[in-house]
């Protein structure tokens, strides 16, 4: 039963089609005491239809129910018999629906169109106005306390399950900068291993090649020192070469470009972080590297500010395509720590610079900018907040 409710949660139209066979189905059974047999029919049928898409379409459907509630009154005026259709309850469904889905303004604004149906109701068929009054408010204050309890409950659950998702983004994010950098130090005992090889076989071929006639002892030792590098070298390489091979990191890098970096901000809103986004500019046929840059340096930026920044923190995020490079500038109003400085920081400086804890924070984003031949300033705003500013050239001269 409970995996059956799991998944009539995830399809509306399922569950609210259900809904509106049960309604049908309870008119139906009282259908035997009505003299316009084929008129109360009608109703009975077409009433519960909106409630089907009451959650994909809330404000139409809601609409559409209050007219056809105002066409049922209007038509057991005509025809001299109070219809008292009972899916015209769905009406009470329809302002639960768009207090918990849509909005109070919207729901408000509905229950005043109820006031007035059931004002034309007792004008036209003149039923007891205290009766009436006192039923309405009591089902209409329960749909509405419904509505909040749930939409509260709803907004929560929501607003868990985006913290969550930041919560496995960042871990994530974290497996991720950790293989790259062990890539990194991968990387740079290869060049170590090359390099240093290379060089010792060059100069040592150079020496036996002129001692070969003169001196053939020392050409036989250079040429052994020759094959001892060599083999050093090899088993050196074989050796990270297993390392490489037995790393089974998948290789799944972010989304580049206006998508990815609409799709962090997204993450970020969804979580409970205010953030505008201004890009100008072509941004989506920059160089690889330059677009993970700008990537890597606003979705550290975010988080940043998404931990440290205080309560009810705002970020602004603005990327702009000039001439020559690309402007990344991320900004916010939270209370966080300063500008990172050469003496030893303080434990809570520490933590906004990425010192402390399992990220990277501004000595990753330095290091990453300064490879692609760019510069980043970060520090507190005059006005108050954190500023994070780097420029990235879009074409990088390789230094020999």
């Amino acid at each position: 039963m409970r995996r059956f409710s799991l998944w009539l949660r995830g399809k509306p139209l399922v569950a609210d089609s259900m809904l509106a066979v049960a309604l049908v189905l309870v008119d139906l059974a009282t259908i035997g005491h009505k003299r316009n047999l084929l008129v109360y029919l009608v109703f009975a049928v077409i009433v519960p239809v909106p409630v089907i898409f009451r959650r994909k379409y809330p404000r139409t459907s809601a609409a559409v129910l209050l007219a056809l509630a105002i066409v049922s009154t209007v038509v057991s005026r005509l025809i001299g018999e109070d219809l008292q259709v009972t899916a015209l309850v769905a009406v009470g469904i329809a302002l639960y629906t768009l207090v918990a889905y849509v909005g109070r303004r919207e729901g408000l604004i509905y229950l005043v169109g109820l006031v007035v149906d059931a004002a034309l109701t007792d004008l036209l068929l003149r039923e007891s106005v205290l009766m009436t009054v006192a039923f309405l408010t009591l089902f209409y204050a329960l749909c509405w306390t419904l509505a909040e309890f749930l939409g509260a409950r709803h907004a929560y659950d929501t607003e868990v399950a985006a913290r969550l998702a930041v919560a496995d983004y960042d871990r994530e994010r974290g497996a991720h900068e950790a293989v790259s950098a062990e890539r990194t130090r991968i990387a740079r005992e290869l060049h170590d291993i090359v390099a240093h090889a290379v060089s010792v076989i060059v100069v040592q071929a150079d020496g036996a090649k002129f001692a070969l006639r003169s001196d053939p002892d020392a050409a036989e030792q250079a040429l052994g020192t020759i094959a001892a590098t060599g083999r050093d070298a090899l088993r050196e390489l074989r050796r990270t070469v297993v390392l490489l091979r037995t790393e089974h990191a998948p290789e799944q890098l972010p989304q580049h470009g206006t998508a990815g970096l609409a799709k962090v901000v997204q993450m970020m809103r969804s979580a409970g972080l205010a953030v505008e986004l201004e890009m100008t500019g072509e941004l989506d046929d920059v160089a690889p590297e330059v677009s993970l840059g700008v990537h890597r340096i606003v979705q550290e930026s975010l988080t940043n500010t998404f931990r440290h920044a205080g309560p009810a923190p705002k970020a602004w995020v603005r990327v702009h395509r000039r001439d020559a490079d690309i402007l990344v500038e991320v900004s916010d109003l939270g209370h966080g720590a300063g500008p990172l400085v050469d003496a030893a920081p303080e434990p809570d400086l520490a933590v906004r610079n990425g010192i402390a804890g399992s990220g990277l924070g501004l000595v990753g984003m330095r290091e990453r900018v300064a490879v692609l031949g760019g510069a980043l300033e970060a520090g507190r705003r005059p006005e108050g907040g954190w500023r994070v500013r780097a420029a990235i050239p879009l074409v990088r001269e390789v230094a020999e």
